[in-house]
């Protein structure tokens, strides 16, 4: 069964994003986001072919067949670069053509079907229909505050902040450690023992990311457990 409250959270993520998208000039694509080799072109187009996949593969389940969300990692990678040179307006419309249908996809979802198993490429890793909200929740809030423009993780809603850190601790992490939120009174545990890292649940579901460089966190043993980039 849909979460219609994570939906509604979502559905207000991705307004404040697109407003974002909305004012920024056209040379702001060009220019660096805060990742790695990918200007802000690249961050909005990789916004809108995730929403694209995501609904593609959606869309698959509800028309009873298997549609991956990529054709490969290659072709992921190869579009995105594509797409991260277009023009502005055509990044944008995609952003907000991914979206709508995105909506429209997850809206089309027979409640028994939550549970079934989508490919993220063919023959690779899978995941289940019920976690896209989460995906997608997570893929609009961390990447706004990538494309640099203002809206950083501080800007997040206390309750994604503690979805991110839910989702991100069920990873597996090279060491155990636990996290205490301080505006929240709250701890997770990654394993058994290990250090304990306190901030306020944003800073924590940051670096969780692989994101920062540890301004704001603590350690009782004064040293940051290695976190892998997501």
């Amino acid at each position: 069964m849909v979460d219609r409250t994570h939906l509604e959270e979502l559905a207000t993520a991705t307004r404040r994003l697109v407003r974002s998208v909305d004012g920024m000039p056209e040379h702001t694509y060009a220019e660096p986001s805060l990742l790695p080799d990918w200007t802000r072109g690249h961050v909005v187009a990789h916004l809108a072919l995730n929403a694209e996949g995501l609904a593609g593969a959606l869309r698959g389940l509800t028309e009873g067949t298997s549609v991956p969300m990529y054709a490969s990692p290659e072709a992921r990678d190869a579009d995105i670069a594509a797409l991260g040179k277009a023009a502005p307006e055509a990044i944008r419309s995609r952003l907000l053509g991914g979206t709508t249908d995105f909506v429209s996809a997850v809206s089309a979802v027979p409640e028994e079907a939550w549970g079934v198993d989508l490919d993220r490429t063919p023959g690779g890793r899978t995941y289940k229909a019920g976690a896209v909200l989460g995906m997608r929740h997570r893929e609009v809030e961390i990447h706004h505050a990538d494309l640099g423009l203002g809206y950083t993780h501080a800007d997040w809603p206390q309750q994604f902040a503690v979805r991110l850190i839910d989702a991100m601790a069920r990873r597996e992490h090279p060491t155990p450690f636990s996290m205490r939120a301080l505006d929240l009174d709250r701890t997770w545990h990654v394993g058994d023992g290990g250090p304990t890292v306190s901030a306020t649940a944003a800073e924590l579901g940051w670096w969780l990311t692989g994101r920062g460089d540890g301004a704001g966190l603590s350690s009782d043993n004064g040293v940051l457990p290695r976190i892998e980039a997501w």
